[in-house]
């Protein structure tokens, strides 16, 4: 057994046991440094008690332009980490379309991609970001992200949430199947510069139509179109370039051009190197290459329509027969009198 250090020899001698010095000594002199403590949370933190003299003191000015509402729930959050604090303020102070995805925060900040990464999985958890998946009409998956300024009000109302998608997709379903509007709409839509995808291309170039779109007539022309890939696996087309350029060809068809007339003058002669898109390649044929209008031409005169004579019957053999000629007499008869004549 060790003797206690001079300074704890008066304490000890109070103590009756020898287990109750142990441990005063254990005590007194750990052998084992002191963890880290624990954050401090909610209403127990250091910063929420008002100090008697010093402490913070705020020099505020009122904003007027440019500026962005944030909550105190979220500036001192007792569970975000300080990069994810200040990513969702600067989040929130974005114009709605702008890009929030890692490679352009990391561009933007000093933070590395992977600290970043997991500043917005931190969000994402305690819900101020949403990262939602929504198909296209061409087919293509982009992902929305939303920045959400109040999560707990956000969780008490689901249901406006849920209704405000069905009426969305209650109305996509209602609009009429107009291929080349719905696809100009995807192109120009701000979420997929908000998704961090490439900027939408250039707008294809525009084709003739029908001076008569008959339905007939726009049908063969699509049919036309989606034949293409079999003659030339290069011009496979998607349902938006198909019915861009629907107009284009029910305009060849229309002006009397045969439908083999038409994919013999946009497969002909393409480019070795091939056709970076072949969309806005068949547009400018369909468009440079348009026949002439076929000359007008009358119909030709009908004939005269027959003349039908009176019945009359023969004075010779008492037969009924068709003549002008009151007194003439039917065909056996007149031969018989040329015979005898």
């Amino acid at each position: 057994m060790k003797r206690p250090p001079p300074g704890l020899q008066s304490q000890c001698e109070g103590l009756t046991t020898e287990e109750d010095r142990t441990f005063l000594m254990d005590t007194q002199n750990p052998s084992v440094p002191p963890h880290a403590q624990a954050r401090v949370a909610g209403n127990k933190h250091p910063n929420r008690r008002p100090h008697a003299g010093g402490g913070l003191t705020h020099d505020n000015t009122r904003h007027t332009t440019r500026f962005t509402v944030i909550g105190n729930h979220l500036t001192q959050h007792p569970e975000l980490s300080l990069l994810a604090i200040g990513l969702a303020c600067h989040i929130q102070s974005l114009p709605k379309g702008a890009r929030v995805d890692i490679k352009t925060l990391a561009a933007r900040f000093l933070e590395g991609a992977t600290r970043i990464a997991a500043a917005l999985r931190e969000l994402e958890a305690h819900g101020y970001l949403r990262r939602e998946r929504h198909r296209t009409p061409t087919g293509r998956i982009v992902t929305r992200t939303i920045s959400c300024n109040q999560p707990a009000a956000a969780r008490h109302r689901p249901e406006a949430h849920d209704h405000s998608e069905a009426r969305t997709a209650a109305a996509s379903e209602q609009a009429p199947p107009q291929q080349r509007e719905a696809c100009e709409e995807s192109r120009t839509h701000p979420t997929r510069a908000a998704s961090g995808e490439r900027p939408p291309r250039k707008p294809l170039p525009d084709v003739p139509r029908p001076a008569y779109p008959a339905p007939a007539l726009l049908q063969a022309a699509t049919d036309l179109l989606a034949d293409l890939h079999r003659h030339d696996p290069r011009l496979l087309l998607s349902a938006c370039d198909t019915a861009h350029l629907a107009p284009g060809v029910a305009a060849w068809l229309e002006r009397d051009v045969a439908p083999t007339a038409v994919r013999r003058a946009l497969t002909a002669d393409l480019p070795p190197e091939g056709v970076r898109r072949p969309a806005a390649f068949l547009a400018h044929r369909l468009a440079a290459q348009l026949p002439p209008q076929a000359p007008f031409r009358a119909p030709a005169a009908a004939p005269p329509p027959a003349v039908r004579h009176p019945m009359r019957n023969c004075d010779g053999c008492d037969r009924g027969f068709r003549s002008p000629d009151p007194t003439a007499r039917c065909r056996d008869c007149r031969s018989d009198l040329q015979e005898a004549a």
